[in-house]
């Protein structure tokens, strides 16, 4: 038939061209703005059996609690195919007892930063962020544990790394998923405090995925993680992380080491601190998952009996959902012990039932 147009077409009956179907080609890149609201909201009611707490009558009590941990509003969006934004506004209880706003919930910034895809030019999944955006270790050991509406990841708990902070990153995936590797520089004073000095943060991640094309040991990544701030000029802020990961339909989990130095001035003597932490969540096709976690701290080298452990177990339902909604209930014990310190710590044990909603 093609050729019998063709012929019509040199004969005059019909241009030649109109019967030749074009060949089909890459769609092209949907450069339509959008934007997006969604929220993430943590809850709780916590138990606190220890210590006991005193009233204002002076009464020994257990204290009880229903709680909003954490609450955000998510505003992302595209300005094209390549680049995209995000402005998370937190909520969160203010805790400065010299405020008249004490125990208020007050309305702070979290992130925001715009990115700019590298794909047309990189391996997929590479990037670029200018702003206030999250850092590269919490960012990569959240998104592995998944349980911080229960409490944060080890180094963000102990303020030992912040989840967020100002200033740009490039993001890098390795061809063949061999894994990725980010690098950025930050103010150093994280998402809640302005900048105070000339000092920057330079942080470095790399994840290598040692066996991309094996089914079961996919999951598998191996993590450096270097940190190298100031308090101020002479005064080193060093972090070092060393991490394994796992993750499987059935089963994550995890173990990192850190390694911590910290001169708060060039006169002061460096403190040299060690920790680790370790957790599975092994979890079910219905929904069900278990949490065991457990850190280690020992916040001076110098001195070896001051150490801080935290235990955490719980049971977890994540509800069914689609795409990127979550929500969950858990049902967990957190009990942390203190040794070696003056004065000494007590005995911090909290029975807590967690709600996530995130959409």
């Amino acid at each position: 038939m093609a050729g019998a147009a063709c012929i019509a077409g040199l004969l005059g009956v019909l241009p030649c061209s109109a019967q030749i179907t074009p060949p089909n080609g890459p769609a092209p890149p949907n450069d339509t703005p959008s934007i997006k609201v969604g929220v993430l909201i943590f809850a709780d009611y916590t138990v606190q059996q220890q210590p006991k707490v005193k009233d204002a009558d002076n009464n020994a009590i257990t204290l009880t609690a229903f709680q909003i941990g954490r609450s955000y509003i998510n505003v992302t969006g595209h300005i094209s195919h390549s680049i995209s934004f995000r402005v998370t506004p937190d909520i969160v209880r203010d805790a400065d007892a010299a405020s008249s706003l004490d125990g208020s919930y007050t309305f702070r910034l979290k992130f925001a930063y715009v990115q700019w895809s590298l794909d047309d030019h990189m391996t997929r999944g590479s990037f670029a962020r200018f702003g206030m955006e999250p850092t590269p270790w919490v960012e990569f050991i959240d998104g592995v544990y998944r349980y911080r509406f229960q409490g944060q990841t080890f180094e963000d708990r102990e303020g030992i790394l912040p989840s967020s902070d100002a200033g740009a990153s490039f993001h890098y995936s390795f061809a063949g998923d061999y894994g990725d590797a980010q690098a950025a520089i930050f103010n150093g004073e994280t998402f809640s405090h302005a900048e105070v000095n000339d000092q920057k943060s330079l942080q470095l991640r790399a994840t290598i995925r040692p066996m991309p094309s094996r089914a079961l040991l996919h999951g598998l990544r191996l993590t450096a993680f270097w940190d190298r701030d100031a308090y101020v000029k002479n005064a080193d802020r060093r972090r070092a992380i060393a991490a394994v990961t796992f993750e499987h339909p059935r089963l994550n989990a995890g173990f990192n080491y850190l390694a911590a130095k910290d001169r708060t001035s060039a006169a002061a003597t460096a403190i040299y601190g060690r920790g680790w932490s370790a957790f599975v969540t092994p979890r079910t096709a219905w929904g069900w998952e278990g949490l065991l976690r457990f850190d280690h701290l020992q916040p001076s080298k110098v001195l070896p009996a001051q150490m801080k452990n935290r235990a955490i177990a719980g049971i977890a339902y994540w509800f069914p959902h689609q795409g990127a909604v979550a929500s969950a209930l858990l049902l967990d014990i957190d009990n942390v012990t203190s040794k070696g310190f003056t004065p000494a710590q007590p005995t911090v044990r909290k029975i807590a039932l967690h709600a996530l909603v995130s959409f």
